[in-house]
């Protein structure tokens, strides 16, 4: 199995990233990491229409990701882009790990567009994808954008410079990134209770430790 291809089918991928780890390591949990950059998409009326992603690995899932791809005549970019398209179809089934709460409700995703994987000259991958909402959106008050894998099996984190931006928004618009509270005593024993397994923390303990990027519009 190759390519970024997300919770079932995660055990097996890392299963196989473990066997490559140097002999003796731990493989501790979370097992890949993510740098996020983030855009609110805005339409014409002021509402916020999609979000834009741009998802960079880390070196090991790179690696594993792009193993056998350029082979047998078909160009490595072609293969990125076919490979973004398959496993964004994928991700639609678990929201994108996008959280977005729109005036305190959850908003919902219904397509993803211009899927593609970029590789840079260190084989570092990154993942872009509009997720597109089922129906737009105004900001009132906030919106309120988490990327996250509940379970913390991929640690999603935003990045420090640009983390997100807004892009065709109205005038008078803010943003806000917001940091995760430290974890409680009981939840970072836990977290190191499943260091070297593939056991989660819990089902929603991403989310304690997932930064928020807030957008307020007059």
């Amino acid at each position: 199995m190759s390519g970024i291809v997300w919770k079932t089918a995660l055990a097996g991928v890392f299963g196989a990233i473990a066997c490559v780890a140097a002999p003796g390591s731990a493989l501790a949990h979370p097992h890949v990491w993510v740098e996020v950059r983030s855009e609110f998409v805005f339409g014409a009326d002021g509402s916020i229409a999609a979000v834009r992603h741009h998802w960079t690995f880390d070196d090991m899932y790179s690696s594993f990701a792009i193993q056998g791809l350029g082979k047998d005549g078909v160009p490595i970019d072609k293969a990125l882009k076919a490979l973004a398209k398959v496993n964004v179809t994928q991700l639609a089934e678990y929201g994108f790990f996008t959280s977005l709460k729109i005036g305190g409700k959850d908003a919902k995703f219904a397509t993803a567009e211009d899927a593609n994987i970029t590789m840079n000259d260190k084989k570092i991958i990154t993942l872009h994808f509009t997720a597109k909402l089922e129906k737009p959106v105004k900001p009132t008050p906030v919106a309120v954008l988490k990327v996250v894998d509940p379970t913390y099996f991929v640690a999603f984190d935003f990045a420090k410079k640009d983390p997100v931006t807004l892009a065709s928004a109205p005038k008078g618009c803010s943003l806000t990134v917001v940091k995760p509270k430290p974890l409680t005593l009981q939840d970072a024993k836990r977290l190191e209770a499943v260091k070297g397994t593939n056991d989660s923390p819990g089902e929603v303990f991403g989310f304690k430790l997932a930064t928020s990027a807030i957008a307020a519009c007059p």
